[in-house]
């Protein structure tokens, strides 16, 4: 009958376990020096070594002849315990043997002595599971045990026993185990088993056991179908995608693409990648680019990405942008598990890593801003007199930017439109068009009436002038007084005032106690119209202005479509110019 490899290969002796010397040190020193004690505690999380030591101890205090605090493995008693024929060493599961009544009957049988070993020892694994009756009949012989008893307790949840059980016991804490210890030992075992394994290989399963030993062995034995193991086979045999399409998928995100982002994450669906473990794996590859980004020198968690490979990616994401992405896969990958379409969930993930304004929260508004100062919406440090010239700003006494009261329009700051910029600059040439075209048909008409439809012509030309100069965000940014007081007002909250003080994005107006707050870009309005953005914005109205006042949005680029639109069609209507359908 086949044996599973973590199995087969499990330390017999406390030479064998890997990683834990600060405890097999110390537990081979007791034993040599007969200073055993009655009741020991192994903690750590899973596949560190706490069940197979508590087995090696179980033997080590029964042998007939211990090799420097070694069991043998070769005496009567060794080879009953480890058989399970010598019924005085019990392994207990307290996952399913967690009533008080379990507890009681084991006690019934602990007060009589061992049969064929010197001492009775009770192996309980996951000890926190038991009930709290069932810890306080435990703590009663833990009080006071027989001298052939001895209690080996393993947990990976500290937290959960409770401290007058910890109060009895010696507590050993089993370290988590580093790649490097885990692909040594892999090496050694598929060397044992005539497996061919990569380094490539090698080095993924190491990562992927997460400092588990048994988890990097069962890996291992999941991809021995073969006796050689390379990198495809262990993606394949476990279900992630290549590093070369998740690089890809980085680098179309780190770009902004979400056509190619989403291209990619069909691909790796129809090819049966888990998208949970995807995603996870590129929580881990932001995660390294962020770490390699504040320090050169750390270790990589992702294994198979190189600083070299991961150089290409670090200059085109920033500090900001890097958190935004993290708290966005952590908050995915959350849910993940909670979802019933997952790939819908892995889209939506993707999509909003592409688009910041489409997360709401502090970090996301970080990597906002951040993008807007690279793209020269935000002007450097300048002198007064530079200001004051080039951009119709000064410097306020706290050292912030403020338009010059009674200044002349601000020269346009270079900046990458956006995809809503399009729609007004559409506009606006096809009104110049219908204009041009009109005044043409007036000429034909009559000399009075061209002199007439031009007056009409001109002052409709001057109250669309009205409408989009009063929400031309890159070109004017709001200079009232009652703007830079509210603005004032918000300073120290960072992440409300970073954005209403975007004058590419923002317009205020006031009219008695209305303030109109429009935004170019809907989400940008959704945000305003939360909680936390209005609420503060309210306050800080109410306070800079001496009066209650309401708030309220809008969307400045449906204004204005529809403001020129109608007075457009209203210009065909009288003259004929323009047939609207």
């Amino acid at each position: 009958m086949y044996k599973a490899l973590y199995r087969k290969y499990r330390p017999r002796s406390f030479s064998d376990v890997v990683g834990q010397e600060h405890i097999t040190d110390t537990l081979k020193r007791q034993i040599s020096t007969d200073r055993i004690s009655h009741a020991y505690l192994f903690v750590g999380s899973r596949g560190t070594g706490k069940t197979s030591c508590a087995k090696i101890l179980a033997r080590a205090v029964n042998c007939l002849s211990p090799i420097d605090g070694d069991p043998c493995n070769t005496c009567a008693s060794c080879i009953g315990i480890e058989s399970g024929s010598i019924l005085d060493v019990l392994e207990l599961e307290a996952a399913s043997n967690n009533r008080v009544e379990n507890i009681r009957d084991l006690l019934d049988e602990a007060i009589y002595s061992p049969a064929s070993v010197k001492k009775r020892v009770y192996i309980v694994d996951e000890v926190h599971m038991l009930s709290p009756a069932a810890f306080n009949a435990l703590l009663q012989i833990l009080e006071e045990p027989p001298k052939h008893l001895m209690f080996v307790l393993a947990t990976t949840e500290l937290h959960k026993v409770p401290t007058t059980i910890l109060s009895r016991c010696q507590r050993f804490s089993f370290k988590r185990l580093s790649a490097a210890l885990v692909a040594s030992r892999l090496k050694y075992v598929a060397t044992q088993e005539g497996l061919t394994l990569t380094d490539e290989a090698l080095e993924k399963l190491s990562t992927l056991a997460d400092g588990a030993m048994r988890d990097g062995l069962s890996l291992l034995d999941q991809c021995a179908t073969d006796s050689n193991i390379d990198l495809n086979r262990v993606l394949d045999t476990v279900g992630l995608s290549d590093k070369q399409e998740l690089l890809r998928l980085a680098d179309a995100i780190s770009a902004r693409s979400a056509v190619t982002s989403l291209e990619i994450l069909d691909r790796l669906y129809d090819d049966g990648r888990d998208m949970t473990a995807l995603i996870s794996e590129l929580a881990i590859l932001m995660r390294d680019l962020l770490v390699s980004k504040l320090s050169r020198n750390s270790p990589l968690l992702s294994g198979n990405f190189g600083k070299s490979e991961l150089a290409g990616l670090l200059d085109k994401m920033s500090h900001e942008r890097l958190f935004a992405n993290l708290e966005v896969l952590r908050e995915t990958t959350l849910n993940l598990s909670r979802s019933a379409a997952i790939k819908l969930a892995a889209e939506m993930c993707l999509i909003r890593l592409c688009d910041e304004r489409l997360s709401d929260d502090i970090s996301a508004l970080l990597s906002r801003i951040e993008r807007l100062e690279q793209q020269g919406a935000v002007p450097e440090k300048l002198d007064d007199e530079a200001l004051s010239i080039e951009y119709g700003l000064r410097n306020s006494n706290d050292g912030s930017l403020e338009p010059l009261k009674g200044s002349g329009p601000v020269r346009a700051v270079e900046t990458v439109p956006d995809e809503d910029d399009s729609v007004v600059d559409d506009v606006a040439t096809s009104d110049v068009a219908h204009v041009d075209d009109g005044a043409s048909t007036d000429t034909d008409i009559s000399g009075d009436d061209t002199s007439a439809g031009a007056d009409i012509v001109e002052d409709e030309a001057t109250a669309d002038a009205d409408i989009v100069g009063s929400v031309q965000f890159a070109q004017e940014p709001p200079n009232d007084d009652f703007w830079v007081a509210i603005l004032n007002e918000l300073k120290d909250d960072i992440a409300v005032y970073s954005l209403l003080s975007d004058h590419s994005e923002i317009s205020a107006d006031l009219q008695e106690s209305t303030l109109t707050v429009s935004a170019r870009n809907p989400f940008t309005v959704a945000q305003i119209e939360s909680k936390l953005f209005s609420d503060a914005l309210k306050d800080a109205a109410s306070k800079a202005l001496g009066r209650e006042i309401i708030i309220h949005t809008r969307t400045i680029s449906d204004i204005i479509v529809e403001s020129k639109h109608d007075k457009l069609e209203k210009l065909a209507n009288d003259f004929s110019i323009v047939n609207f359908e």
